[in-house]
């Protein structure tokens, strides 16, 4: 491939799917990785840039590996620079603070452990303080679609560096709305797990208490695959804890403020319509939607930098501070030293404390089964407005973001239009700390790939054909995890989306079937294996065909293909599939499940049992 073929906006699925047909390699995508961040010096995205020699010990290390085994073989992301790269500096943006680590922050050892490639430290707003992006002494990162603008912070370079096509994917962090912001204003996914969730051992703190490590990418379905290769335990880390991840559904209710929002900026009107167009959608989804009172999340807020929370920054910082305050941005030492006021007494801690939890009690009760929804930011401006009034500006930026981690809640920022002209919108869908997998599913279905259950959030729902859909008589709903999605709105979100299919026999690369995949616009993704509870029969059909059988106790892994397939496609194709097979859920090996074919019981008494070969391949 000519690498000015390249795409701007990389995903880890693509990426596979070049390495495994040789299209690409990831040395080459490295190479113009680095020729991309020179290219774009001038908007500051890197701390410590993309560099070969550095890279190069990880492109060796996975050379040597099984790249089927590996999740993110060969994924390139970028790192905030307050996240430890073992190698590389960590300077919180404040050079004086520059350490190297001696190891991998958690959360990178585990996505080098998945294969992923580390490519450069990003830029951010010093001590991850601050939500705009400018407050850095390597420059204000600009935005990645209107240079003007702010980039969002404090993961500004985080989020550019995927935007601008020097990563598939970025860590960041998110204690106030870091790992939001960013996100909705460069037009990407910003997924915010719970507190704890994922790790933060090797993090530089800023509020330890509330620190949430975090990912932007281009698709819901990349920041769930880094969900799914870093969430869980860390029992060297003491504010780590086991939260495991549900099957993804839809919430019985979607929350909506029920009072008119404040907006602002320069372009407040264009926030304020593009909210509205966003509710209009969120009214189509095929969900209840109740309007409530959101003084309370608003209150919440103000605890953040207005209450004892911010001495928690001091704690963390204010030694260094006091001994180094030429090498701290003055806006930074000022909102830092604020944590050391008189005001900030262990009576008054305990108040907010108090006040919180009580906060934090009512909406355990107004999000059961349930997902708020805001503006993720309320407006913009562009750089110069914002050195202006630095600290005015910033603190609208947090209006609707501050709330989150004093909550307990999880987050995931996804893009919703324009605002204006190359201004990306985006809303922010907020869940309870164990109903990660409502964000997910309303997510999924809010852009339009449908909430299936999936852990990959890919669409695998039957619909429809298009033919059905333009006549009106629409028969029957598309069922998801116990919600129903109305079909209009289901056929609506399919029209440009693909399901994935697992095959198993005559419809896999090679065999008689396969033209009725091609035929009905599917292609081949990749392969895999099904969960160890399956046996595999040989029907006596003509030709012979095997059938899937899940087992309660027993079975084996089986070998598949996974294919996509055009969503309006579906249902005229497994219209083509007899008796006794069909198409059904299908648990792979790594938990997740997809849309596969299957075989009714009692085929099983008139079969031959091949369990053993593996795979129709082998038998």
């Amino acid at each position: 491939m000519d690498m000015a073929e390249l795409p701007l906006k990389l995903s880890a699925g693509w990426l596979r799917d070049q390495y495994r047909s040789g299209v690409l390699t990831p040395e080459a995508v490295i190479r113009e990785i680095i020729r991309r961040s020179q290219q774009d010096q001038e908007l500051n995205i890197w701390i410590e840039p993309p560099d070969y020699g550095r890279i190069q010990p990880y492109l060796e290390a996975i050379s040597h590996l099984d790249r089927e085994k590996y999740p993110l073989w060969g994924i390139p992301f970028a790192v905030k620079d307050n996240i430890d790269v073992q190698g590389f500096p960590t300077t919180a943006a404040c050079p004086q603070f520059s350490y190297i680590p001696d190891r991998h922050s958690s959360v990178v050892e585990r996505l080098v452990g998945a294969g992923a490639i580390p490519v450069g430290k990003s830029n951010l707003d010093q001590f991850a303080t601050g939500l705009v992006g400018t407050r850095s002494p390597h420059g204000a990162v600009h935005n990645a679609l209107r240079p003007e603008y702010i980039s969002g912070g404090s993961s500004s370079g985080s989020a550019v560096a995927v935007a601008r096509g020097q990563a598939a994917f970025s860590l960041g962090t998110d204690t106030a709305g870091s790992g939001r912001v960013p996100a909705a204003l460069n037009g990407l996914v910003g997924y915010k797990p719970s507190l704890g969730a994922w790790p933060t051992l090797g993090v530089v703190p800023a509020c330890a208490s509330l620190d949430c490590v975090t990912v932007f990418a281009n698709s819901l379905e990349d920041t769930l695959l880094v969900d799914r290769q870093v969430r869980g335990l860390d029992a060297s880390d003491p504010w780590s804890r086991s939260i495991p991840r549900q099957a993804d559904r839809l919430p019985a209710r979607l929350l909506l403020p029920a009072d008119p929002l404040g907006f602002y900026g320069p372009h407040e009107e264009e926030y304020r319509l593009a909210w509205q167009a966003a509710g209009d959608s969120l009214k189509k989804l095929g969900i209840p939607v109740e309007y409530v009172d959101c003084t309370m999340f608003f209150e919440a807020a103000s605890i953040l930098y207005d209450g004892p929370w911010v001495a928690e920054r001091w704690a963390g910082l204010g030694e260094f501070v006091e001994n180094n305050r030429a090498s701290v941005l003055p806006v930074t030492e000022q909102i830092l030293s604020s944590g050391k006021g008189a005001r900030h007494t262990a009576s008054s801690l305990f108040q907010a404390m108090h006040r919180l939890q009580r906060y934090k009690a009512k909406t355990r009760e107004l999000l059961q089964d349930a997902v708020l929804v805001m503006p993720t930011c309320g407006g913009t401006w562009t750089r110069e407005q914002v050195e202006l009034n630095p600290v005015g500006t910033n603190s609208d930026m947090g209006r609707y973001t501050n709330h989150c981690n004093l909550l307990d809640l999880s987050a995931v920022a996804v893009p919703a239009g324009d605002a204006a002209q190359d201004l990306p919108f985006g809303i922010t869908l907020f869940a309870l700390a164990d109903s990660e997998h409502l964000l997910a599913g309303t997510a999924g279905l809010f852009l339009g790939l449908g909430a299936s259950g999936l852990k990959d959030a890919e669409l695998a729902g039957e619909v429809e054909t298009a033919e059905t859909a333009e006549s009106g008589e629409i028969a029957k709903t598309a069922e998801t995890a116990d919600t129903a999605i109305t079909a209009d709105t289901a056929s609506a979100a399919a029209a440009q989306q693909y399901a994935i299919i697992a095959v198993c026999g005559l419809h896999m690369r090679g065999y008689p079937l396969e033209k009725q995949m091609t035929a009905h616009g599917a292609y081949f993704w990749r392969e895999t294996r099904t969960a160890p509870c399956y046996d595999m029969i040989r029907l006596q059909t003509v030709p012979a065909k095997p059938g899937l059988i899940k087992k309660a106790q027993g079975g084996a892994s089986i070998q598949l293909e996974l294919w996509k397939m055009p969503v309006q496609s579906v249902g005229a194709f497994a219209a083509l599939i007899p008796a006794p097979l069909g198409l059904g859920r299908v648990e792979l090996e790594d938990g997740s499940e997809v849309m596969g074919f299957i075989c009714e019981g009692y085929a099983e008494t008139e079969a031959d049992n091949i369990t053993a070969s593996g795979g129709w391949r082998y038998a």
